[in-house]
């Protein structure tokens, strides 16, 4: 699969970037032309001789080196890329590319090219999960690079969290996923639901739920990266917007219903990812309520309209079932109920399953009750999967 394939292996000043020597020998066995960019902190921890050693190819460690026989280098690497994977990817690295900063061969390259850019964080824990350390992944997944999230393990520290860099061979099948689908989804529009509806009890307050969205804007994110027209249907999150994705605002059940209705009229797949409320309470008060008025307040709850099992053509149709208890089953009956061709069920009480987490371990159940059970994976990487099946449905469609 990687054989004749161009691979720009940028390294940079991680402490994991040894491991970098194995990808790249695993690389070249499979075929594949390893193109090798190293910063200058990478070059510290590893020599660019050891590279050279492994892949038959000269080295570039620097924006002027006339090591290769590439004129413009970083411009000639980026066309020449099949796919260009950043591994370890550092914090730094990670916010240059972020902020389009091309101060190093590396990050130029990155800029330059159109191909795929795989990008494989390893860094400590802390470092990680700081917040404008996933603001800048987020960035980054918004642009349709893919994230390889990092390992829980034990690091260069001593203390065991999610900081490592991925297996060589989870990084390899990460290359091959990327280059076998790019663009597998082109000219299919799909339409994708996300975040949790309000339903208004009074000016000020409402009835809702704890979904944050991340899961459908992973969906969207990735069904654009692999050349699909994205009509994202959000309700409300508090997420960066994708980019290159039509988005529609909404914030009730019905305001929901009413977008999907008009969205699906030329779609070939509607995920309803969304937590739809399903109750609202059956009239909103025109003025705030005052606590001192009242020691208690009763709200008459009525149904909201059930979206996926009334909005039917022909067009592939996925939901979720978001279940704290007897998961399987209970998705099976929605699944059924709804006359679905895919739902993604998930343990709400599960770790790393949870509303707001950045993680999602599911089950995918078929119409014909056929199981693929998940283990815990980044969302994005849980919307590769889903698309996956999406896609091996279309000839069923037509």
């Amino acid at each position: 699969m990687l054989k004749g394939k161009t691979i720009v292996l940028g390294i940079t000043g991680g402490i994991a970037a040894y491991k970098a020597a194995d990808l790249a020998s695993k690389l070249t066995q499979a075929g594949a032309r390893v193109e090798t960019v190293m910063t200058e902190a990478a070059q510290k921890l590893i020599s660019p001789l050891t590279l050279r050693n492994l892949t038959h190819r000269p080295v570039v460690t620097d924006m002027f080196t006339m090591a290769s026989e590439y004129s413009e280098e970083h411009i000639a690497l980026a066309e020449a890329a099949s796919a260009v994977v950043v591994a370890p990817a550092t914090a730094n690295t990670i916010a240059k590319l972020a902020a389009g900063i091309a101060d190093n061969m590396l990050t130029c390259v990155v800029l330059a090219t159109e191909a795929p850019v795989i990008v494989c964080p390893a860094m400590n824990d802390v470092m990680y999960r700081n917040p404008v350390t996933q603001e800048n992944l987020s960035r980054l997944r918004a642009r349709g690079f893919t994230i390889v999230e990092p390992e829980y393990g034990r690091l260069a520290s001593g203390k065991l969290g999610r900081g490592r860099l991925p297996e060589t061979a989870r990084i390899i099948e990460a290359i091959e996923q990327v280059l076998v689908r790019k663009e597998d989804l082109k000219d299919k529009r799909l339409v994708i639901t996300a975040g949790g509806t309000r339903e208004p009890i009074d000016p000020v307050r409402h009835i809702g739920n704890r979904s944050s969205g991340k899961m459908g804007y992973a969906i969207a994110e990735a069904a654009r990266a692999r050349g699909a027209r994205v009509s994202l249907i959000s309700a409300n999150v508090s997420l960066p917007e994708p980019a290159g994705v039509e988005i529609t605002r909404v914030n009730t059940a019905d305001e929901m219903k009413e977008a999907v209705e008009r969205a699906v009229k030329d779609a070939d797949v509607l995920i309803m990812a969304a937590a739809v409320a399903d109750y609202r309470p059956e009239k909103m008060l025109p003025a705030k309520i005052k606590k001192e008025d009242a020691e208690t307040i009763v709200l008459k709850l009525v149904r909201t309209p059930d979206i996926l099992g009334s909005v039917r053509g022909n067009f592939i149709r996925v939901g979720f079932a978001a279940e704290s208890e007897d998961v399987i089953a209970n998705a099976k009956k929605k699944l059924t109920a709804k006359g679905l061709d895919l739902i993604v069920a998930n343990d709400i009480t599960a770790p790393g399953s949870g509303f707001d987490a950045d993680t999602n371990r599911v089950v995918i159940i078929d119409r014909d009750g056929n199981t693929q059970e998940l283990p815990l994976m980044s969302k994005r990487e849980v919307a590769e999967k889903i698309l996956d099946r999406v896609k091996e449905l279309f000839p069923r469609k037509g």
